[in-house]
């Protein structure tokens, strides 16, 4: 009988349990998660061994796997890092914050680099899918693993880095049907990475090496920064001209995707802009990207339009202060002492992802100023803000509501309702959630990203 492969996740968050369960869901295949037993995130340790999905909202399928590869008796879930001793690959999977000056923290990198090292034996394929600076895997991972392994990397090991494209909500759909881009300390390490990946990826696999891979991780989200910028300051820009940026949007975006000539091809794909951008990626990778040049780089570049662009989205929900405080000004009542009801604790409509989220600055500017702001998410577990479930609580008395996450909750409300049960009828849409005639109909002072005011 043929024995079975052992892979390891570390790591058992948005990235690590999807791929995880989709490996053990692999004939042939025994996974093993990881999971330190912090007071913030042990609990699903006890949790996944139950067959149960930690991850809050709408994710499809991802519930119904976790239950399957548990009952199977293909996946688990541990503290120990002695599971690493015989594994055939180790998937590191942990979070990689950066500060307030846009350097990394990569103290749970280390430490798990350091306990793999301690554990691994020869011959194991060991994968960085965290996102990292470019540079990371050579400088840092690397020669970790290889002072506490004793062994070589390229000789003794393999060693590669292979990103994430995953967005709650679409976890399983991503990791299965987007392209997977594989890079390796050396042509082995990324053979070694595309075999282990072409068992659960349907989509094209890439390889290429491991800082081509790891510069294109964090350009791919610095991109998409930028566009949401652009977004952004087109709104700003059309507010004060009195024009609706979603109108100009939906007018950009009639340019045709025209493959006749596509060096000459006209497609513009404006993003929306808003109240803010989340996630544990977008805001940071664009300084990841920049301290991977400034680290590593052999000459100084600096990156002004990713820098600036960072900055404006960071800056959004001040922006979103500032139209509250206008709001309440024009029905005649002071920001400060104003109840204000923040709908929308996860960055991410219909989902429980807190990370980074603009409700946290838009909460603190809130406070700065005088008022008295109450959270509210249908789908948030814990939050270090107290935040409140009972939307009928944090509206009773509001003087005024922000939206800054499109939950599909918020989407129905009853407006005549909730004007109702406000003090003051103020509504400061960060979304592109509601009409603003019909708002202004039904007797709200409406304040809107983008929109004309």
């Amino acid at each position: 009988m043929m024995m079975k492969k052992k892979i390891v996740v570390v790591g058992m968050g948005y990235v690590g349990i999807p791929a995880a369960a989709l490996f053990a869901d692999v004939a042939g295949f025994n996974v093993v998660g990881i999971q330190r037993r912090s007071e913030r995130s042990g609990w699903k340790i006890d949790w996944l061994n139950k067959g149960k999905n930690p991850i809050g909202g709408d994710e499809p399928g991802l519930s119904e796997l976790i239950e399957k590869v548990v009952k199977q008796g293909t996946f688990r879930v541990t503290d120990d890092f002695s599971e690493c001793n015989d594994a055939d690959a180790i998937l590191i999977d942990v979070q990689t914050p950066t500060d307030e000056h846009g350097i990394p923290h990569y103290e749970s990198l280390k430490d798990v680099s350091t306990h793999v090292g301690r554990q691994m034996r020869r011959d194991v394929l060991v994968v960085i899918e965290s996102t990292i600076a470019p540079g990371t895997t050579e400088n840092i991972v690397k020669p970790i693993l290889e002072e506490e392994s004793g062994m070589e990397a390229g000789k003794d090991f393999a060693l590669a880095f292979s990103y994430e494209r995953v967005m709650v909500g679409r976890l399983l759909h991503n990791i299965i049907n987007y392209p997977r881009i594989i890079g390796g300390i050396d042509e082995e390490s990324t053979k070694r990475a595309m075999e282990l990946y072409n068992m659960i990826v349907k989509a094209e696999l890439y390889p290429t090496d491991v800082l081509t891979a790891e510069v294109a991780k964090v350009a791919e989200n610095a991109y998409r920064d930028v566009n949401i910028a652009f977004a952004n300051e087109m709104a700003l820009m059309c507010e004060s001209l009195g024009v609706d940026v979603f109108k100009v949007r939906e007018l950009v975006n009639t340019l045709p995707n025209d493959p006749s000539n596509p060096s000459a091809n006209p497609i513009r794909n404006m993003h929306f802009p808003g109240a803010g951008v989340g996630g544990h990626c977008l805001p940071k990778d664009s300084w990841l990207l920049k301290y991977g040049v400034d680290t590593y780089g052999t000459f100084k570049v600096e990156p002004h339009i990713i820098v600036k662009s960072r900055e404006l989205n960071a800056w959004m929900p001040t922006h979103m202060a500032d139209l509250l405080e206008e709001g309440l000004n024009d029905a005649g009542r002071e920001l400060e002492s104003a109840k204000i009801a923040i709908l929308g604790v996860a960055f991410l409509e219909n989902s429980d992802d807190t990370r980074n989220t603009p409700s946290r600055p838009l909460y603190e500017r809130l406070v700065e100023k005088g008022a008295k702001p109450v959270l509210h998410d249908p789908y948030v577990r814990d939050f270090d803000i107290p935040f409140t479930r009972d939307l009928n609580e944090a509206i009773r008395g509001a003087d005024a509501v922000a939206i800054v996450t499109k939950h599909n909750e918020y989407l129905n409300l009853d407006l005549g309702s909730m004007r109702n049960t406000m003090r003051t009828h103020v509504l400061v849409d960060g979304r592109d959630a509601y009409n603003k005639e019909e708002c202004e109909h039904l007797g709200f002072i409406y304040k809107g990203v983008g929109r004309a005011h």
